[in-house]
């Protein structure tokens, strides 16, 4: 049964286009896009008709970065692919990349086969996977070519967590160099967690134990240190380099020098760190604990770099690293030693609705917004054209968004499966309304019309963006 969609009246934003058109879905794809008012928009007919008059019409989102059910320090993230993809809908995010584990002792495979375990049938939009590799060596490296081959195009490795996922730079070379054969892109955790748990393990002794010295720990020249050391290991094996979860202001400017050098170097910020600061680990009563990550949040000022790293693309992507943990009996685990706190925040039903924050403020463009929350994370992760675009042949994966609504975060009202929010009492202007996955309705004019299930695993070509 062949089923047609028209989407009449909005302002369609792409990348690199805003054009008030009429968008034609068939059968889960996008079939035509017409001028508003023409003949040819007026020709088009369908089952169902969508006004997005006043709205505009955007691709769904990509989050490239998600942890949904992810083990870290004694409990689990507290979102599972069923509801992290439904508030990923609501959000106005239509496809996730979530990260499989390797743990150490076992294959990629058994990594990679528990997370289609816990994804399958169960997501309510589309998701892919990359693979973190916590185990380098001869077995791990013919199976990044396996991976590759079936989809699996990206490896995320750690400098960081020693004793949990922590690479050395003979293990990370290794994995790069392999990765300059493959075509796969090394995505890198970068903080010198040697020297940071030496930091730790002082600031303990000296009994500073209060959530906000999880942020003075982990300084931001570990983090540049870090960055400018996978840098050069990955010029050493001609290799491309995503950096992921940039926050400090030193860290971009590693990233834009090797940008400067014409090296295939890329790297990713998340709005935790472009809206929240230092000033938010502060917290008293332990309040501070909500917003432990890695890396962590920084003063004010490294804000307004990161934005300008959007502008001037030495930052390419806006992800979530949605990783989150109740406050009560999860964050709690770290009352008394904030190195106990687990690392992780949610975000990913926010992240469309700040960065469009973002447009009105005036750090970016509307086309900038969906350069780096659809299209940019979609080329990157080899999911372009069919997703990050609204183009005929696309997948029907589109957003009508209002930018005139105004809403106030809160956890009273948000979706995703935790206590918090990071942005309570956040007021911001522009909310999504009605949510299409492959042509189907998912958020229907605020209301959730779809269902676990929907959602189907998409296996990947390798990044775009290589010269």
């Amino acid at each position: 049964m062949s089923s047609r969609t028209v989407i009449r009246g909005g302002l369609v934003i792409t990348a690199s286009d805003e054009i008030h058109a009429d968008v034609l879905i068939e059968d889960g794809r996008i079939a035509a896009l017409a001028a508003s008012g023409t003949p040819v928009a007026e020709s088009f007919t369908a089952d169902r008709t969508i006004d997005a008059t006043g709205k505009y019409v955007i691709p769904g989102g990509v989050d490239a970065h998600t942890h949904m059910e992810l083990p870290f320090g004694g409990t689990f993230a507290s979102d599972t692919f069923e509801t992290g993809t439904r508030a990923a809908a609501w959000g106005g995010t239509t496809t996730i990349v979530d990260f499989a584990v390797q743990s150490v002792g076992h294959s990629l495979r058994e990594g990679l086969d528990a997370w289609h375990a816990k994804a399958e049938g169960n997501c309510a939009i589309d998701y892919a996977f990359h693979m973190i590799v916590s185990d380098v060596n001869q077995e791990t490296l013919k199976e990044m070519d396996l991976l590759v081959e079936e989809g699996v195009t990206s490896f995320k490795q750690f400098m960081a967590y020693p004793g949990v996922f922590y690479s050395d730079d003979g293990q990370i070379l290794r994995a790069m160099q392999r990765s300059a054969e493959n075509g796969g892109l090394i995505m890198m955790h970068a903080e010198n967690g040697i020297a940071i748990d030496v930091l730790v393990e002082q600031a303990l002794a000296r009994g500073e134990t209060d959530p906000r010295y999880h942020g003075e720990v982990r300084k931001g020249l570990l983090e540049a240190e870090a960055t400018h050391r996978a840098i050069k290991l990955a010029q050493v094996a001609g290799a491309p380099l995503y950096v992921v979860h940039v926050s400090a202001m030193e860290a971009v400017a590693e990233l834009a020098r090797a940008r400067d050098e014409g090296l295939n170097v890329f790297g990713e910020t998340c709005p935790q760190y472009l809206f929240l600061s230092t000033d938010n680990l502060a917290e008293p009563d332990f309040e501070g604990s909500k917003y432990v990550c890695s890396t962590p949040l920084r003063p004010k000022e490294h804000q307004a770099k990161l934005w300008q790293g959007l502008r001037t693309n030495d930052l390419q992507v806006v992800s979530t690293d949605h990783c989150p943990f109740c406050f009560v009996g999860q964050k709690e685990l770290g009352r008394g030693d904030f190195s106990k706190i687990p690392n992780g925040l949610p975000g990913v039903e926010n992240r469309m609705d700040l960065l469009h924050q973002a447009v009105v403020d005036g750090h970016i463009s509307r086309r900038r917004w969906i350069e780096i929350a659809c299209a940019t994370p979609a080329r990157m992760f080899g999911m372009y054209p069919k997703k990050g675009t609204i183009a005929p042949g696309a997948d029907a994966d589109v957003v009508i968004y209002d930018p005139h609504a105004e809403q106030i975060i809160s956890a009273e009202t948000h979706h995703m499966n935790v206590d918090y929010s990071a942005y309570e009492g956040k007021r911001l202007t522009g909310r999504v309304e009605t949510v299409l996955s492959r042509g189907e309705l998912v958020i229907t004019e605020r209301e959730y019309t779809g269902h676990a299930g929907h959602g189907v695993y998409t296996p990947r070509s390798t990044c775009q963006y290589l010269t």
